[in-house]
């Protein structure tokens, strides 16, 4: 019977401990950046059916448009959040007197929940010596299944259109902002893992002190303060204290959207560290020389089919399968293309195993 199974040898045939970081486009179809420009039908897009369900919450942001894209999948959320409870829309009558139970308190006590230590009740933005802890929060948060592990740090930007006129894709009216994680080394470790600012700049070079927003890139999501983003962007956030009758039903989340679709771009990669274990499969010139397949022998007594493989086998080999010690298949390595094998013939096949 040909021989079948061999086991490693632990140290010389198996080595441990290999990582590697491995960085990819953030969006979906390997997209980088997200931009109308990018390739046709490609963009940014909303769902009126997501509007219609969640809208007052959040708005979904699609690569493509759902009503007639069959491949379009969300790439992001926006929301608005408000700790007093503003800004939901409703009755301008009655939004004040039922604070604790609208959408923008509900949005910004979540992510204060997922995103702060316990002690800590609102965000808090500290640009410098100066400290800056608003009601209000404007929210990105990457749809999970765009990311492996995290968001790469220093490696996204996003531009948003200023001005109160019409919105552009113009240089001279939008605002460019990334994360300042080139300059610091040393970032804050909070309960959702890593905290770098939100500043002005572009790719990963911020200009200025001020800060903008918070970066959970372990997380997906981007924090901004939403009384410094509107005042940038010449935007005014509909509250309990400026909403009227005509005003009754714009959304938040959407007037951040439009910001960020007119200016179409939004550039980000996902990072990930991939474990690998490498096993080293040695075949010396006396092993596998033959084969267990039916086909290899014909009669009752064993015969080789072709009388040259009595003493002159030749076999290829085309794929190698990992065992547990119960003799269980676990995994199966195929290689590119089958590899003689005789008892002239060693072989030596690297075998990596990511997880």
């Amino acid at each position: 019977m040909a021989e079948i199974y061999k086991n490693f040898n632990a140290a010389d045939d198996i080595i441990v401990g290999d990582v590697q970081v491995v960085s990819s486009p953030l969006w979906s179809e390997n997209i980088n950046p997200l931009s109308g420009g990018y390739a046709a039908g490609i963009g940014f897009f909303t769902s009126s059916t997501q509007q219609t369900v969640a809208g007052t919450y959040y708005t979904d942001v699609y690569h493509r448009n759902p009503s007639t894209a069959t491949n379009a999948a969300v790439q992001f959320a926006i929301t608005y959040g408000n700790k007093n409870g503003s800004g939901s829309v409703g009755d301008p009558n009655t939004v004040g007197q039922n604070a604790n139970d609208t959408p923008t308190r509900a949005v910004y006590s979540q992510y204060r929940n997922l995103l702060l230590p316990p002690t800590d009740l609102a965000f808090t933005f500290t640009s410098g010596q100066t400290t800056a802890t608003p009601d209000d929060i404007f929210v990105i948060n990457i749809n999970r299944a765009r990311y492996r592990q995290k968001i790469d740090p220093g490696n996204w930007e996003i531009r948003m259109s200023s001005g109160s006129g019409a919105l552009s894709q113009s240089a001279a009216s939008y605002l460019t902002f990334c994360d300042d994680s080139g300059a610091n080394t040393d970032p804050t470790i909070g309960s959702a893992g890593r905290i770098f600012n939100i500043k002005s700049g572009s790719a990963g070079i911020t200009t200025g002190s001020q800060v903008y927003g918070l970066f959970y890139p372990d997380a997906g999501v981007l924090v901004f303060n939403a009384t410094l983003l509107s005042s940038s962007l010449g935007m005014v956030p509909v509250t309990e204290f400026n909403r009227t009758a005509t005003s009754n039903t714009v959304k938040n989340a959407v007037s951040l959207f439009s910001r960020i679709s007119a200016s179409s771009y939004f550039a980000a990669r996902s990072e990930e560290k991939v474990n690998s274990t490498h096993y080293f499969v040695r075949i010396t010139n006396k092993q596998f020389n033959f084969s267990n397949n039916p086909t290899f022998v014909t009669g009752s007594n064993g015969s080789f089919v072709y009388s040259s493989m009595l003493r002159n086998p030749s076999v290829y080999v085309t794929s190698i399968g990992m065992y547990d010690d119960q003799n269980r298949l676990l995994a199966v390595a195929k290689l590119s293309q089958p590899l003689l094998k005789t008892f002239n013939r060693e072989v030596l096949v690297k075998v990596k195993l990511d997880y």
